[in-house]
């Protein structure tokens, strides 16, 4: 078993964290291999970025993702730049508040996960990359809600755990409604 994610979005949202957070679900506590990988533009906030994870149950050989089984898209430009990548029926993720013009043509499972208002619900927007991980998790089952959990209240500064993990669950409960 061998999973390509991509995380994109924009600096400042917390895209390359979701990756290391899903890296850590997947290799510390789900007893996978998994490798993460980064880049963004020279801004540190506001340019784009992307993180990329490789979760696989044998030895992770070349840690580049191509055709990524999974995308969670958190900005409109980002979309426009990755969706074209996913492979035929990849599941994608995006926030409909941040990415509003969607092709309908692609042939993927695309969820649309109101991450930022959901965020501002529980008071502070940049925890919506937290909510996306939340709903990523019960959509795909990539990880397991408590390896993500654990890899979440890891990740976060200190302080903040308790509202990131509320964050998690409100995430997890959309994703899991979605899915049935």
């Amino acid at each position: 078993m061998r999973t390509e994610i991509r995380f994109a979005g924009f600096g400042g949202q917390g895209i390359i964290r979701s990756g290391l957070m899903l890296a850590t679900a997947a290799c510390i506590w789900g007893d996978k291999n998994a490798v993460q990988t980064q880049s963004y533009g020279p801004e540190s906030r506001g340019g784009s970025c992307k993180s990329e994870v490789v979760i696989a149950d044998e030895e992770i050989d070349y840690p580049k993702v191509d055709e990524p089984d999974i995308v969670m898209i958190m900005s409109q430009e980002a979309y426009n730049k990755y969706v074209s990548t996913a492979k035929k029926g990849a599941t994608i993720l995006l926030d409909p508040s941040m990415v509003t013009e969607v092709e309908s043509s692609l042939h993927l499972k695309t969820y649309n996960i109101p991450a930022t208002k959901i965020a501002q619900k529980l008071g502070k927007t940049i925890i919506a990359n937290v909510v996306m991980l939340g709903a990523l998790t019960a959509i795909t089952k990539i990880v397991t809600p408590e390896a993500m959990k654990k890899a979440v209240a890891q990740n976060v500064p200190r302080g903040t755990e308790k509202l990131n993990l509320a964050a998690f669950k409100r995430g997890y409960e959309y994703g899991r409604q979605l899915k049935g």
